[in-house]
């Protein structure tokens, strides 16, 4: 039976040609089929170790790690910063935010001179209307990047203090050592804006009072109008906007009834936390790893494996059970080329910071080493795609 799924959605999907390895200096990274990584590098205040697999045909999962100054200025103040972009319905938004969130978080801290949640939530609010600048401007020739968005996951260091600030369901787990036992806990650090919470649906029913459809069970999984797991993003401007929900954009978009105000918010959780000696590790992942892990399970292994490696080590284990989930070897699933991929597991994004506590009290100070590395997947051929399928199609959150 799953032979023939197989080959069934490899009619739709055409493979790209074969996968290569890439081998030699990893300063920018190596490639082993969908899956890339960076296996070690320093950030200001640690390691860090990154890694990226591909399962969407066009990977929907952009990410960036950021070191040295947080300004346009070489003066500082100086800084860590990941950013993790769960991309849905195509990858433009990711990309988009990608190219731009960080840009904006720096305009920002040099007007100010320092890093706070003010800066945090203007570089955000900056990068929604920037995207949706690029809507209306392509809305007349490409009216279905409307139904595009992300989920936005940021970690920001400086001076000892860390800021977590997040839109949809990619999460932030702290590591933390027990003094007294030697084990390692589980701290979550950023809220999720999933309608699978009853937290969430209770929000949006009081943001939308009179309107009892808010939140819709559709094939036992509950969405914001029928439509979208997550109840924040950036992007999904059909959401937001009524004058872009409305043809030409695909019917299964379009809402019956105008909207007052917007579904959706831009606006992130942001969670302030100042580090502690006993504070070891912080791992960045998209949804697409926590459907295979709990959060206590993955920090076990990061605790217990070295540094060198972790966060492949990571993305290797959720493979590992989503092959299990589907009855089927780790070996096998690999064979399984993108666009058919996503149909056994999510793109998955993993950035771990390792903490040095020696480090931490002077990052603000610190100005060494400087770190600018984005994830990356496949890259695209010219012709992929057969008539029965589209790529912001694939992966819909």
């Amino acid at each position: 039976m799953l032979s023939r799924l197989i080959n069934f959605l490899k009619a739709c999907w055409r493979p790209s040609s074969g996968h290569h390895v890439h081998t030699g200096s990893d300063t920018a990274g190596r490639q082993d089929g969908l899956l890339w990584y960076k296996d070690s590098g320093q950030h200001l205040i640690g390691d860090f170790s990154m890694a990226v697999v591909q399962a969407n045909n066009l990977l929907e999962d952009q990410s960036q790690i950021e070191s040295g100054s947080l300004s346009l200025l070489d003066s500082g103040p100086y800084g860590t910063f990941v950013g993790v972009y769960d991309g849905h319905g195509g990858p433009e938004t990711s990309r988009y935010i990608n190219n731009h969130l960080f840009q904006n978080l720096k305009r920002f801290t040099t007007e100010q001179n320092s890093v706070s949640v003010d800066v945090i939530k203007k570089a955000f609010q900056a990068t929604e209307e920037g995207f949706l600048s690029v809507v209306a401007k392509q809305w007349p020739m490409n009216p279905q990047i409307a139904a595009v968005g992300s989920c936005c996951l940021v970690g920001l260091i400086c001076g000892g203090t860390l800021y977590v600030a997040n839109l949809g369901d990619s999460r932030a787990v702290l590591g933390r050592v027990v003094r007294a036992t030697g084990e390692v806990l589980a701290v979550q650090l950023s809220a999720e804006h999933n309608a699978s919470q009853e937290s969430v649906r209770q929000e949006l029913h009081a943001m939308h009072p009179d309107d009892p459809q808010i939140v819709v069970l559709k094939h036992n999984v509950w969405r914001v109008k029928g439509l979208i797991q997550i109840s924040r993003s950036i992007g999904d401007v059909y959401l937001k906007k009524t004058e872009f929900n409305k043809a030409p954009l695909y019917a299964k978009f379009r809402l019956r009834e105008p909207f007052t105000r917007p579904i959706l918010s831009p606006d992130p959780s942001i969670y302030v936390h100042e580090l502690q000696p006993d504070d070891q590790f912080l791992i960045f992942a998209s949804d697409g790893l926590w459907e295979h892990m709990t959060n206590q399970e993955a920090v076990v292994i990061v605790q217990n494996s070295p540094h060198n490696g972790s966060a492949r080590r990571l993305v290797k284990t959720a493979l590992h059970e989503a092959a299990k989930k589907r009855e089927m070897r780790y070996s096998d699933l690999k064979k399984i080329d993108r666009g058919v991929r996503r149909h056994f597991h999510d793109d998955i994004t993993v950035i771990i910071l390792f903490l040095d506590s020696n480090l931490v009290s002077r990052a603000s100070s610190l100005r060494g080493p400087t770190i600018s590395l984005r994830g990356a997947g496949v890259s695209l051929p010219t012709k992929t795609l057969a008539p029965c399928a589209r790529p912001t199609e694939l992966g819909t959150t």
